[in-house]
């Protein structure tokens, strides 16, 4: 049975793999990296890599990172040192392993940050913040380093995750959709690709499971982009409100969110973008090399999510 080194495994994406591969693999090993001093026989610190692999693992799962910061408090030296740095580390230390496979979670915004077409993975990257730099700058490493002969690497780029226990700007959106306040934003028409931990986590697994997967760079993301708009009414739909859309007009929004830049208001002119952009992600490639169906569709997705969030309470 396969054993799976897996940095981040305290985070959101960590946790619910873990539960998965226990589920998907009955008795796997799964190693863990973690900061600090380890705690559990299968934790390792970063200071420790060299036993971590001597631990024998046959499957690296780099999920660990700095995530994007949309206060802006982080400085910019922060993303290189956790999300370049030690993927270096580990890259280096897993080439001269006994590990066969490498699984990177990278992020879209490696490629972009705001998406004027659909991303796929022939766009030359241009990258305009810290964060989507030092994703790719990882990147960069990893794919250009000789690899050994029997050894397969993927990076995976994935667009908004989401699922049960995530919390950031959907469970946001949701707690206002669920308190009756009405969706002032109604006027901006737009669509953006998600990604369900669920269907994540399958990727994964199909990564581990198969060796008829050529190594590379994928972009993850559900089949279907889905509007603001449209988020609203199925948060409506598993509340069991009736939708409240407002159509602000756009140029006051626009005015509203530039105060907000200076003020501590509950938009800004970044969370604006964030909840109007277009910003779609083709999947093309991925499905193309799985050969089968994700297993849930973008809304079935996002019903599991929400449904978490109405029962959190």
């Amino acid at each position: 049975m396969k054993r799976i080194l897996i940095s981040g495994a305290s985070g959101f994406v960590g946790t619910n793999i873990q539960t998965y591969l226990k589920r998907e693999f009955p008795g796997c090993g799964l190693l863990k990296l973690v900061r600090g001093s380890a705690v559990n026989a299968d934790e390792y610190g970063w200071s420790s890599l060299a036993k971590a692999f001597a631990a024998g693992p046959d499957v690296v799962l780099h999920l660990a990172g700095k995530a994007h910061d949309l206060k802006r408090v982080s400085q910019p030296e922060v993303y290189y040192d956790v999300n370049t740095t030690l993927t270096q580390r580990l890259f280096d230390e897993f080439l001269v392993s006994g590990a066969g496979i490498f699984i990177m979670l990278s992020s879209v915004k490696a490629v972009r940050d705001i998406a004027e077409q659909t991303i796929t993975e022939t766009m030359v990257p241009a990258p305009g913040t810290h964060y989507g730099k030092s994703k790719l700058h990882a990147e960069e490493y990893v794919m250009g380093r000789p690899l050994p002969s029997g050894k397969r690497v993927y990076i995976l780029r994935p667009c908004m995750i989401h699922g049960p226990g995530n919390k950031g700007n959907l469970n946001l959106l949701f707690q206002i959709v669920k308190k009756g306040i009405p969706y002032p934003l109604a006027s901006f028409e737009n669509e953006r690709s998600f990604l369900s931990v669920q269907n994540l986590c399958f990727i994964i697994r199909e990564l581990i499971e198969r060796n008829d997967i050529l190594p590379g760079i994928y972009n993850a993301a559900d089949d279907t982009p889905l509007s603001t708009n449209r988020v609203i009414e199925i948060m409506s739909e598993e509340l069991g409100q009736k939708k409240r859309l407002w159509k602000v007009h756009r140029s006051v929004v626009k005015a509203i969110a530039r105060i907000g830049d200076y003020l501590p208001f509950p938009l800004n002119s970044e969370r604006l973008q964030k909840l109007t952009e277009n910003y779609i992600v083709s999947n093309k490639k991925l499905k193309t090399a799985l050969g089968k169906p994700l297993p849930l569709t973008s809304e079935q997705g996002l019903r599991i999510t929400l449904q978490s969030f109405v029962h959190v309470d």
